[in-house]
């Protein structure tokens, strides 16, 4: 396992960057900062909140999924680089959006379905169910999708809790043994991507401990994902854990999906500083106890601790660098949890990848969406980045939340 250091240095790769300044007439300006040679053009200026996720046919229109339940299709006519044609739909689509030619398969918080590609920018058929039947709750309950090369759909189910207390988010409420979470959720369940009105049951339950997994992707044969850590280590055992252990702990796990495999939920986490696994609190751990070495995945890397990974992107095309060929892009959206101390994340990075390991550490590669030095609250930031893609030629599409604004990024060499 490679074991970073307490955090991603804020400048260990900016010194060379190129910047992009964009403004925003509501908001701080932020300004966007690229490796050279590339170029970051706005795509879009925004399909509106609550956007979630980017897909991108082969003939270049854009899919945006939008957690108030719509579908955005957009178009660019003349290829100008910006969009010239844009259509919505309101479908059971919150979260996952994926293309599978000939369909573009896409979920909400209870089901998978997919509808049929035809040559209109906006597609007209009526949508297939294909998987439902998944356990109503308030927590993590958004269904992100992969779909591999050989008929599988993969769909996370979050669990439902922080860390499957006895009594949620209490301090010092001991864990349940066995949680009962992890009979349908804190998992990624495989299904037969072409088989309609299926239910959980009918799907198996591929890997079990993994608390939430919004950025998954298929690549060379494999899943792969980036799962979300617990909270609240200072405020639920404060004996145990100050502000700072909460801010820096547990990892943002990157890790290849072995079927039947355990990820660790509830019972464990990983220290990114240390690069150990530990027993979480709940079930006797002090911040020193380790975990079965045996028993658990070992991470393929180790991020900082509540960056929040919402995408997973596998570059495959050839319009970047060949360095970029076959390495991973992952949004970070940001999250709450290292309060009171600065946020962190909020930006995209790309991890060095070759033959199913980890060849490098990870580079900022889009930085700047806060739009301010010091982030205390989510809600503070200019942008959160979500969603990524790559057009046919190779570019990269990057989806924030905040307003829905596409950009469409380019090397120029």
């Amino acid at each position: 396992m490679s074991t970073p250091k307490r955090h991603l240095s804020r400048t260990r790769l900016t010194c060379v960057w190129a910047v992009l300044l964009i403004t925003v007439p509501h908001a701080t300006a932020a300004e966007l900062t690229l490796p050279p040679g590339f170029t970051a053009s706005v795509f879009h200026e925004g399909v509106g909140p609550r956007a979630r996720h980017i897909a991108v046919r082969a003939n270049g229109d854009v899919f945006v999924s939008r957690r108030t339940g719509e579908l955005v299709a957009l178009r660019d006519a003349n290829g100008d680089g910006r969009v010239d044609e844009i259509e919505r739909r309101k479908l059971p689509v919150t979260t996952g959006l994926r293309i599978q030619p000939p369909f573009l398969y896409f979920s909400d918080d209870q089901s998978v379905h997919r509808m049929l590609l035809d040559d209109g920018l906006m597609p007209s058929a009526a949508p297939e169910l294909i998987v439902s039947g998944f356990p109503k709750q308030g927590s993590h309950a958004t269904k992100s999708i992969a779909l591999s090369d050989r008929g599988d759909l993969f769909v996370n189910v979050g669990a439902p809790s922080n860390a499957c207390q006895q009594k949620t988010r209490s301090p010092g409420s001991p864990g349940m043994d066995p949680c009962p979470q992890l009979e349908r959720q804190a998992a990624i369940w495989r299904f037969d991507a072409n088989r309609t009105n299926q239910r959980q049951p009918d799907g198996e339950r591929f890997v079990t401990g993994t608390r939430n997994v919004v950025a998954m992707a298929w690549h060379d044969d494999a899943l792969y994902f980036v799962m979300h850590g617990r909270d609240q280590l200072s405020t639920l055992w404060p004996r145990l854990f100050d502000d700072e252990d909460s801010a820096e702990m547990p990892a943002e796990e990157f890790h290849r999906a072995v079927a039947g495999a355990n990820y660790g939920w509830p019972f464990t986490f990983v220290d990114p500083r240390s690069g150990k696994r530990l027993v979480a609190p709940e079930y006797g751990g002090d911040g020193v106890k380790e975990a079965d070495a045996d028993r658990y995945q070992k991470p393929l890397y180790a991020y900082p601790a509540h960056w929040a990974p919402n995408a997973l992107l596998f570059y495959t095309g050839d319009a970047f660098p060949a360095r970029y060929r076959g390495g991973a892009f992952i949004a970070w959206r940001g999250s709450w949890n290292r309060a009171p101390l600065p946020q962190q994340g909020y930006r995209v990075t790309f991890q060095p990848f070759a033959a199913g390991k980890v060849t490098g550490p990870p580079e900022d590669f889009m930085r700047g969406f806060e739009g301010t030095e010091v982030l205390q609250r989510p809600s503070d930031a200019t942008w959160r980045p979500g969603g990524l893609a790559t057009d046919p030629g190779g570019a990269l599409y990057v989806l924030e939340e905040n307003e829905g604004r596409i950009w469409r990024v380019t090397w120029q060499g």
